[in-house]
C-alpha cells in the first residue's frame, strides 16, 4: 500500500465493527511501510492485510480483510501468504477474530490467551482534592459534547502525581514499554504519544514511572490503549485521568483475559464485554509482564 492507502484498511476495519482510532493509519505507517498490502482486481481494492516487522525477530499481523462480495474465492489466502512471506523467519503475533482461530492454527499459530474489548459510558469525574475542582458528592452520566481531546486535555484536572505523558523522558517510557511488548517500537510509540488528539497520562511514584496510558478518539467514542501499570491502583489512577481528559462518554478498553485485575478494573467502571479476539503466536516470544498490561495498545499492531 501507499501510505495514504492504509486509510482504506482502516475504513474496512471500521465497517467490520473494529472501531479503529481516527488517526491510527498515520501512526501505523511509521512502523514498516512495506508491511501493509492490498490486493486489487481491476484496479479496485479487493483485500487488505498488514504484517509489520518490528525487528529481526518479531512481526505482527492485522487488517486481514477480504471485500465481502469477494469472499470464498481464495483471494484472502493469496494475500495472507504474501503477508507471512514478508515476515520471513520472524515470530508472528496476531489478534484474530474467534471464528478464524481454526484457520490460524492451520497456519502455525497457537493460542496464547483471549483479549476482551470492554465498552460503555463513563461519567466525567473530578477529584475533590484537585485544585479548583470543587467537591463532588457523586457522579452522574451526562451528555458530553464531542470536543477534540486536545482542547479537553488542558482543562482536565489531575492529582499531583499524575503528569502528561509527554513530560516523562521518552527513553523512560520506551524502556517501560519494553517490559510489556515483545519488540522495540520506538517510532510507533513516539507517534502514538505525540499525534494530535491523542492524550497521554503518567503516574510517578517516588520519582519512577509506575503507570501510564494513552486515550484517543475512535470512530465511536474513545479508546484507552496502552494502559500499563505496576498494579491495579496505578491503573485506576491513569484510567480516571484519561477518561477525565476525554470528558467521559463512551470508552473502550481491550483487556488481556489472563489479567484478572484488568478485567476487574473494567467491570468496576461499568464496562461490559463487547468483542473478543484470540492473541496467537507462531512461536515463543521474549518474556513480557502481561500482569502489567491493563489495556492493549491496538489489535491491529499489538
Amino acid at each position: 500500500m501507499r501510505p495514504e492507502e492504509i486509510a482504506v484498511a482502516a475504513d474496512w476495519a471500521a465497517a467490520e465493527g473494529w472501531n479503529p482510532g481516527r488517526a491510527d493509519a498515520a501512526c501505523f505507517a511509521t512502523v514498516d511501510p512495506q508491511g501493509f498490502l492490498i490486493g486489487e482486481i481491476g484496479g479496485k481494492p479487493a483485500a487488505t492485510v498488514s504484517c509489520v516487522n518490528y525487528d529481526d525477530r518479531f512481526a505482527f499481523l492485522g487488517f486481514y480483510i477480504v471485500r465481502p462480495d469477494l469472499r470464498g474465492r481464495g483471494y484472502g489466502l493469496r494475500i495472507w501468504n504474501a503477508a507471512v512471506a514478508h515476515a520471513g523467519a520472524r515470530i508472528i503475533g496476531l489478534d484474530g477474530v474467534v471464528a478464524q482461530q481454526g484457520n490460524y492454527r492451520k497456519s502455525g499459530f497457537a493460542l496464547a490467551y483471549a483479549n476482551i474489548r470492554y465498552g460503555g459510558m463513563v461519567a466525567p469525574t473530578t477529584r475533590a482534592d484537585e485544585p479548583g475542582s470543587g467537591r463532588v458528592s457523586g457522579a452522574r452520566t451526562i451528555e458530553v459534547p464531542r470536543w477534540p481531546l486536545a482542547s479537553l486535555a488542558s482543562a482536565a484536572a489531575a492529582p499531583a502525581d499524575v503528569v502528561p505523558l509527554s513530560d516523562v523522558p521518552f527513553a523512560t517510557v520506551e524502556a517501560d514499554d519494553a517490559t510489556v511488548f515483545p519488540a522495540p517500537r520506538r517510532a510507533f510509540l513516539r507517534a502514538w504519544i505525540e499525534t494530535q488528539g491523542h492524550v497521554g497520562r503518567a503516574l510517578v511514584r517516588d520519582g519512577r514511572l509506575a503507570a501510564w496510558g494513552v486515550i484517543r478518539p475512535c470512530r465511536t467514542g474513545h479508546k484507552i490503549g496502552p494502559l500499563v501499570a505496576d498494579d491495579r491502583a496505578g491503573a485506576e489512577t491513569i484510567f480516571t485521568a484519561l477518561t477525565a481528559a476525554a470528558g467521559g462518554g463512551e470508552v473502550f478498553l481491550d483487556v488481556p483475559s489472563v489479567n484478572a485485575d484488568a478485567a476487574a478494573l473494567a467491570h468496576g467502571h461499568g464496562l461490559a464485554p463487547v468483542f473478543e479476539t484470540a492473541r496467537m503466536y507462531t512461536g515463543p516470544i521474549r518474556p513480557v509482564r502481561i500482569e502489567r498490561v491493563f489495556g492493549v495498545t491496538t489489535f491491529e499492531l499489538g
